[in-house]
């Protein structure tokens, strides 16, 4: 479903991200790991449309997305969850799922459209609040909400938008260890449905080894490993260049 082919980023002379190629399938959950510094943001950065290409491409389905706009890969079916929250935060918890419900409907600001149509962009909203266990704080401000909410939501904004493929940076940073198997149990679900394909950043190993069908390691943006889990993680170049253990 994703592709990238020798995706490259430079900024002036540090090559952050360096010809990278891999092929991202559906129902597959794949875990990009390295140490800090590694390129993972970046590689997402690229593959999102956050950051311009100094060469290679991105392809979604076949379809060249290399020169495409962040939010018309979205359209596509691109979609993205930062490390940081990106949520409208003097709005309700409510009225942000609601938005991006009527932004994937294309109802933009046709006022008489979404009207129409307001008790069923509500519907959707509350099923997603319910799925992420927000329903009871619909009605809050975004920005009222512990981080750990603020998390969870934006992930119901990504399920809002019904992706094919879902590029999560981290989703668990931050977050108490009583959240985070929310967040984790949401992934799961979206991983068993079997038609989402799933990429995920994240530092917490327990949470790769339970979650990841393969492993992609990037090392000074380079890939230096790509498999299952076990046996990458047991590979030499990945004790070395991610565990700190020498080869």
């Amino acid at each position: 479903m994703l592709q990238t082919q020798d995706l490259t980023i430079r900024f002036g002379g540090h090559v952050a991200v360096d010809r990278v190629s891999c092929a991202f399938h559906p129902g597959t959950l794949t875990a990009i790991v390295g140490p800090n510094g590694a390129g993972k943001t970046t590689y997402f950065n690229l593959i999102s449309g956050q950051l311009p290409v100094s060469s290679g491409r991105v392809l979604l389905n076949g379809e060249d997305l290399t020169s495409l706009s962040a939010p018309q890969r979205t359209r596509r079916g691109l979609g993205r969850a930062f490390q940081l929250t990106q949520l409208f935060p003097h709005l309700t918890v409510l009225e942000n799922v609601r938005l991006a419900v009527q932004a994937r409907c294309g109802l933009g600001l046709r006022l008489l459209s979404v009207w129409l149509s307001h008790r069923a962009l509500i519907d959707e909203s509350m099923v997603l609040l319910e799925r992420v266990r927000l329903a009871a704080r619909a009605n809050d401000l975004a920005a009222s909400l512990p981080h750990g909410d603020q998390r969870k939501l934006e992930v119901a904004l990504l399920m809002a938008l019904q992706p094919k493929v879902y590029l999560f940076d981290e989703p668990t940073a931050g977050m108490s260890v009583d959240e985070v198997p929310v967040v984790l149990d949401l992934i799961r679900e979206l991983k068993r449905e079997g038609k989402h394909t799933i990429l995920l950043v994240e530092h917490k190993m327990d949470v790769v080894r339970e979650l990841a069908d393969r492993i992609v390691v990037l090392h000074q943006g380079a890939l230096v490993a790509d498999g299952e889990p076990a046996a990458v993680m047991a590979s030499a170049v990945v004790q070395n260049a991610y565990l700190g253990v020498a080869a």
